[in-house]
């Protein structure tokens, strides 16, 4: 019963350790208060909203893996900025579409996404570079560039 066991939980293994880790690490961020510090320096660096919402989304992602833990996070440190900027409804919305390209991009070695499409497709690490990672940019930045264009329009 053991041996049956172990084979099947060890591909879900480094998935769990890895979504697990991101999380823990995107609670931090949020709770160490970094929140308010992004957004007394974004209203001095005069950078769009919706960029910011991006780019945050993006370093969280590649910073500790998981698509789900980074758009969490990145919603929490963009939070506190909504009532400096006025934000509309449709802005908003837009706003969480630009949030969840930034957590798509990058699919690397510490996103258990990764490692799922590496395990159950039997591709090494560098295939899966290759594809997974090039297919999941590639949708990210597409995604966020339609937001923004339409951003300027709302």
């Amino acid at each position: 019963m053991q041996q049956i066991t172990t084979k099947a939980l060890e591909p879900a293994g480094i998935i769990i350790l890895v979504t697990g880790a991101g999380g823990v690490f995107g609670e931090m961020l949020i709770q160490s208060g970094i929140g308010d510090v992004l957004a007394d320096s974004m209203q001095s660096v005069q950078m769009p909203l919706m960029l910011f919402a991006f780019i945050t989304a993006t370093i969280v992602r590649i910073a500790q893996g998981s698509a789900t833990v980074s758009m969490i996070t990145a919603a929490g440190l963009v939070a506190p900025l909504l009532d400096t900027y006025n934000v509309s409804d449709p802005m908003l919305g837009l706003l969480v579409i630009a949030i969840a390209s930034g957590a798509t991009v990058v699919s690397h070695v510490n996103d258990s996404g990764f490692w799922l499409v590496n395990r159950y497709f039997g591709l090494t690490e560098k295939e899966t570079l290759q594809s997974w990672t090039v297919m999941e940019t590639i949708i990210g930045v597409v995604g966020f560039t339609v937001v923004f264009i339409i951003s300027f329009f709302v």
